[in-house]
């Protein structure tokens, strides 16, 4: 089955074809020749995932999941959230995000933090959405060199290593894609034994 993750981001495709099933082939936005820029101007990470998945299945056809992933801080009210991918500007640079973030929490004692990922799924006219969210906190340093990202300042709860210290394959199993793209295999999974059994 062809599926396509609406995203160009080879860093987030490389780490969810690791979970998949070999009977999903994952198509990217570039392998359909999406080339433009959804827009992303909802005010929640749900309503972005929403927006990117509706625009490849209106526009282009397509059975599609999409992701919007944000940090949440907590001493920064939830900040940065839905723009975290362009928290310090549009350059939508990940050491200016990191910068901003360590800076604004320089005077702070909290730095608990959690990383939320909405993954909308349209498969065969109907919408299901799934929710992965991963506590931790915030460190005071970029550590690390995997990952991408907020990656380098977060660890995550009972966790000594930044993401971006872990292996891709070690991050994939406890981040919150990783527990997203659980309930969306999940899902899947049980979709093919009901609609299509020799899948299986």
């Amino acid at each position: 089955m062809q599926l396509v993750f609406a995203s160009n981001n080879k860093n987030k495709i490389k780490e969810i074809q690791l979970l998949l099933p070999e009977t999903i082939q994952l198509l990217s936005l570039e392998d359909i020749n999406c080339f433009e820029d959804i827009p992303e101007t909802a005010n929640t990470i749900e309503g972005n995932a929403i927006l990117k998945a509706n625009y490849v299945t209106e526009k282009f056809g397509y059975n599609c999941f999409a992701d919007d992933t944000g940090l949440e801080v907590t001493a920064l009210n939830g900040e940065p959230g839905v723009y975290s991918a362009r928290y310090a500007g549009e350059q939508k640079d990940a050491n200016d995000n990191m910068n901003k973030v360590l800076v604004n929490l320089k005077d702070k004692t909290n730095r608990s933090a959690q990383f939320k990922t909405v993954i909308v799924l349209n498969l065969n006219g109907k919408q299901t959405l799934f929710t992965g969210i991963i506590k931790g906190k915030i460190i005071e340093e970029k550590i690390g060199t995997n990952g991408f990202g907020y990656d380098p300042i977060f660890v995550a709860d009972g966790y000594i290593k930044t993401f971006a210290e872990l292996t891709i394959e070690e991050k994939s199993t406890i981040s919150h894609r990783g527990l997203a793209v659980a309930q969306l295999i999940t899902f899947l999974q049980k979709w093919f034994q009901q609609a299509i059994p020799n899948y299986i």
